[in-house]
């Protein structure tokens, strides 16, 4: 995988476009690498019109995709935009040949409209997932993930997504140095544990009336207690089957599991914010000990607690 095609039409975002160039374009300062050829090529060969008011004017027009090894589609700015019919005709004929096809972020948008994705996993920046699943319902779109994919095609999550999937596809090719040399140059790191849930926002739900706002709130502020169904109910003044249907109705899960969700959000907090031992932050939150904690929390968030801190702790 020497030969590397930036696909660039109107609308792609600046900054995936600058990931790839970071990524595959040859620099001096690092030595041993492959020598990478980044070919960037658009509709007609004709200037481009980038995110943030930028231009560029391709090398190749999309006849150059098809003497490359792999084929990267930057995100783009609008998912809602039609995409020039040559684009995704280019892209099917890059696929039918087998050349490999990467997109980083909004840019799975462009694969599924040229129906690339169709029966296969998928992923995209989190907030743009529940999009992509609505319109393009033969795709199985999966939020949870940094980057997805293999026979072929591969998706990215939002912005340091595209990195990760970029330098996975450098590992893939080229092996770990090769990997681990462009991400110490790009002052990054070669791998990231887990997925993009650790960085999706779970805001607990307001209203849902006043018996049942009052009961989260005290929830909320002893989440140490051992809660069960029935003295949650209590709190709300209900009986249990009309607490959880209510509850359900309000929040879209059950008690127990909002509950869970909770703790883990509490847990999340502490470890960003105090100097606590995990240990301590697992009994503040309910767990009990960081034991208990930790598999709860990697299977929410993607990675486990102390790594969690490393990665997200205030300075």
């Amino acid at each position: 995988m020497r030969s590397v095609a930036c696909l660039i039409f109107d609308g792609v975002r600046a900054f995936d476009y600058a990931v790839i160039g970071e990524v595959w374009a040859n620099r001096t300062s690092r030595p041993g690498l492959p020598a990478f050829e980044l070919r960037v090529c658009g509709p007609g060969g004709a200037r481009v019109r980038l995110g943030g008011g930028l231009e560029r004017v391709p090398d190749a027009g999309l006849d150059g995709l098809a003497a490359c090894d792999l084929v990267l589609v930057p995100g783009v700015e609008d998912p809602a935009d039609a995409r020039d019919p040559a684009v995704l005709a280019a892209l099917r004929d890059a696929h039918a040949r087998g050349v490999p096809i990467a997109s980083l972020c909004a840019g799975a948008f462009v694969l599924a409209e040229a129906g690339l994705l169709d029966g296969r996993e998928a992923t995209t920046h989190w907030a743009l997932a529940p999009e992509l699943a609505r319109r393009f319902p033969a795709v199985e779109v999966r939020p949870e993930v940094l980057f997805t994919g293999g026979d072929g095609l591969w998706t990215s999550a939002g912005v340091a997504a595209g990195i990760d999937l970029c330098l996975h596809l450098v590992r893939a090719a080229h092996g770990q140095r090769a990997a681990a040399t462009i991400a110490r140059s790009m002052v990054t790191a070669p791998f990231r544990a887990g997925g993009q849930a650790q960085f999706i926002p779970s805001p607990v739900p307001a209203g849902g009336g006043d018996a049942l706002a009052t009961a989260r709130a005290e929830i909320l502020a002893a989440l140490d207690t051992p809660w069960t169904v029935r003295r949650m109910a209590a709190a709300a003044l209900m009986s249990e089957r009309t607490f959880a249907r209510r509850f359900a109705e309000t929040t879209g899960t059950t008690p127990l599991r909002w509950l869970l969700e909770q703790r883990v959000l509490a847990a999340q907090r502490l470890l960003e914010e105090t100097d606590l031992p995990v240990d301590a932050v697992a009994t503040r939150c309910g767990f009990g000990s960081a034991v208990s904690l930790r598999p709860v929390f990697v299977a929410r968030v993607g990675v486990a607690p102390r790594e969690y801190r490393r990665a997200f702790r205030a300075s």
